[in-house]
Order: C-alpha cells, then sequence, then structure tokens
C-alpha cells in the first residue's frame, strides 16, 4: 500500500497527541512488580505497549513481541527474575538479529536462567525464572540504554538489589535518567552515586496511581512541519505534553529553535499536563551541529528537515541507529538522495551534509523498511513536495497509531494506492 500526500497551505489544528510509549512501557514493568492490577492512566495504545500489555496480562509460554525492542529488553528481565515462570521470547526477523548479548550476559552474571533457541547472542530466548540476589556488575555504556534501564527496573526486586557500574562513554543518558526517575516515583531507592555508577536498594515498589504524559519523540514531526511550512500565520497546538518532562527527546525544543520553531506552554492543568503552541519565527541557523546521543530517536526527523530546509549540518552520537528497526543511517541516505540530497555518513557515528544534490527519482516513493521513525519523518516533506508518496505507511503503529488520522485533521490530503 502507499500513501500519496498533499500537504495543506496552512497549518492550524490542535493534535491530541499518543501517550509517551517509552513511560508506558516502563510503567508497565513497575506496576506489575509492585502487584498493582489497576493499570495506568492513558496508557499508550501503540504495537510496542500493546505486545507488553498481552505479555504481562497473559503471560503465553511463547511471546512473539514482533518490531518492539523495548518489548524484548525489558520483557528479559522481567521474565528472568519470576519464579518458577518459563517463556520463550522472540519477534519478527529484524528482531532476530538485533543484539541482545550484554543484556543476557548481564542477567546471566546475576543468576538469570537464559538460553539462546537459535544463535548465540540474538533471539529468541528460552527463559525460566529464578529469584536473583543481585550485587555489582559492569556492562559498557555505548550499549542501548534499554539494556541498562531492563537491568534497573527489575533490582528493587533482588535480594541485595544492584550496584551497576556503566563504563566507557554512556549514551542516551535522559532515558537511563527517566528511568530513575519513575523508579523513585514508584517508591524505589535508585540513584547515581557516581557519573559512571547506579546504585539500587532492595526495596520493593508500591503501588501508585500514574499518570502517563504524551510523547515528546510524537511531537517532533510536529515540530518538523512548522519548521518546513515557514509560514508565519501558522499554528499547531499539541496537547498533553509536560513541561519539564524527563522524557530525553523533550530537547526537541531547543532543536527546533535553531530551525525557526517557537515554542509556548499554555497554563498546565490538573494532571500536570499542558497544551504547547508551535509558530514560526522566522529565523532559522544555516549550518547546525548537534550530538544526538542523549536523544536518537529525533535524528531522522532533524535530518530530513534540515536537507529540505536547505540547512547544513554535522550530526554525530549516532551510532545506535545501525541497529534500530532498520540501519537508519542507510536508509536516510537512500531514501534522501531519492528526494535529490547526498547525504553522507562517517562511520557508524556521523552524518553530514554540505549542501551537495543529485538528480531527484521520486517516482517509487518513500521506502519505510519496517521502520515507524522512517514514515513519520518523512511525511511532512510533502509540506515541499507535493504528491510525496509513502510506502508501506501502516508502519507508524508502533509508535503513532493515528498520524494519518491527525494529518488529516490538520488539513493533509491522502490518497491511497494499492
Amino acid at each position: 500500500m502507499q500513501y500519496i500526500l498533499k500537504a495543506p497551505s496552512l497549518l492550524d489544528s490542535t493534535v491530541d497527541l499518543p501517550s509517551s510509549k517509552s513511560i508506558s512501557n516502563r510503567a508497565l514493568i513497575i506496576n506489575a512488580l509492585a502487584g498493582n492490577d489497576k493499570m495506568p492512566a492513558n496508557l499508550s495504545d501503540c504495537d510496542d505497549t500493546d505486545v507488553m500489555v498481552n505479555a504481562l496480562t497473559n503471560s503465553p509460554y511463547e511471546v512473539d513481541i514482533k518490531a518492539a525492542g523495548t518489548a524484548m529488553r525489558f520483557m528479559t528481565a522481567f521474565y528472568s527474575i519470576q519464579p518458577g515462570q518459563e517463556h520463550v521470547l522472540t519477534g519478527t526477523e529484524r528482531m532476530r538479529h538485533r543484539p541482545i548479548g550484554i543484556l543476557v550476559d548481564a542477567l546471566r552474571r546475576l543468576g538469570a536462567d537464559i538460553r539462546y533457541v537459535d544463535e548465540d547472542g540474538f533471539p529468541p530466548l528460552l527463559i525460566r525464572g529464578c529469584s536473583l540476589d543481585g550485587g555489582y556488575i559492569e556492562i559498557p555504556g555505548s550499549t542501548s540504554s534499554q539494556f541498562v534501564s531492563a537491568l534497573l527496573l527489575i533490582a528493587p526486586a533482588m535480594a541485595e538489589g544492584l550496584r551497576l557500574r556503566l563504563t566507557g562513554t554512556i549514551i542516551s543518558r535522559p532515558y537511563i535518567d527517566l528511568t530513575l526517575w519513575m523508579m523513585r516515583e514508584m517508591g524505589a531507592d535508585a540513584e547515581w552515586a557516581d557519573f559512571e555508577t547506579i546504585v539500587v536498594k532492595p526495596q520493593r515498589y508500591r503501588r501508585h496511581e500514574y499518570y502517563i504524559e504524551n510523547d515528546w519523540s510524537a511531537a517532533s514531526y510536529w515540530y518538523e512541519m512548522m519548521a518546513l511550512s515557514k509560514n508565519a500565520d501558522n499554528e499547531v497546538r499539541l496537547v498533553g505534553l509536560m513541561d519539564g518532562s524527563k522524557q530525553g527527546d523533550s530537547s526537541v525544543r531547543y532543536i527546533f529553535s535553531l530551525l525557526g520553531v517557537k515554542t509556548t506552554f499554555l497554563p498546565a492543568g490538573g494532571n500536570g499536563t499542558s497544551t504547547v503552541v508551535l509558530r514560526h519565527s522566522g529565523h532559522s541557523l544555516s549550518n547546525i551541529e548537534y550530538d544526538f546521543s542523549g536523544s536518537p530517536d529525533l535524528a531522522q526527523t532533524v535530518v530530513v528537515c534540515c536537507a529540505l530546509n536547505g540547512v547544513h549540518f554535522r550530526f554525530v552520537g549516532l551510532s545506535t541507529l545501525k541497529v534500530k528497526e532498520t540501519d537508519r543511517i542507510e536508509a536516510l541516505k537512500t531514501e534522501l538522495r531519492r528526494l535529490g540530497y547526498v547525504i553522507h555518513s562517517v562511520g557508524d557515528d556521523e552524518l553530514y551534509w554540505d549542501g551537495e544534490r543529485c538528480d531527484a527519482d521520486i517516482d517509487h516513493g518513500i521506502d519505510t523498511y519496517e521502520d515507524h521513525r522512517m514514515a513519520l519523518a518523512f511525511a511532512p516533506a510533502s509540506l515541499c513536495i507535493s504528491g510525496l508518496v509513502i510506502n508501506n505507511p501502516g508502519v507508524v503503529t508502533k509508535s503513532y497509531p493515528h498520524y494519518w488520522e491527525d494529518l488529516k485533521r490538520c488539513g493533509f490530503s491522502i490518497d491511497i494506492r494499492q
């Protein structure tokens, strides 16, 4: 299936963003370990959260988490500390080639019984739950922050708690901080002991009602639209965000201020969330350098936006993009070349664009590589390229199920081609 997009001449809409899947997935693990039968309020309805709800509620022997990387990491840790339970964790073909050895090795050193079903270092996994003593452990800080969060989330249930040292460069630190903040909100004693060491004491979570704020990652696509439209009369209002949010991707406010988007918060409501108003200031930098190691999920959005706006860039901190739903670095280079932009990579960590152009070839449309963020990040390009085609648009359900409906409500025309 293909969607053919045509953008409106004016953006003027109120958008109720999806709730944060990062917070939802952490809250589900904490909720389960606290023995709370009541689900958190405003829980995400995306695919990634749905598979976790199924795994935690129904607890089947074989759990297919599909393409949900967070669910694979978090459920591996959760099932390892469930005495008497046995599960096989599997997923899509891509998931079965996403490495998980660092997390499995760490859990094994803590006493977990986890075996590889097929290939060492990769799902599927056979997990036999048991009690874990905890103690001291080291893992590389340059690995996925989801490995770190998976260990931290189950640490309060370990007999000795956990002292976790992250070696080398620590990436995606805001996501680790989000995990620690949520753990403390739910009664755990968890904090940084120094720059590289986290200590979690053996203090169980308490049952607690929890309201999940909306998703700053989803907000990024509306920031991109505002930056690409450059119309001073445009106004988009994003519902359910929190000023001072612990979400790492709330840094989108700063990044897009460099691209001319002004953020204003309306007074917060009773649940602590607010409506954010986006307008274009009329001013943008012509060259940007930025380190995405703290918020790698924003990279695709900003790369596409900068290229189409003629903003030269050099972005680093992108190493985790190689092992996401697809190799996002190569996917970005390929699809932007279709639009006439030659993006260069340096190693596995860096992308830059110095203004080099090539002949566009947009008839094939934009491939999405079974990666939700490819569809989400490229759709706003229709503000610059009328009739832009997005292939396999259904991938957005992984994080933003009602994205296309929100675009239609904002005035976008979407024709379907089978």
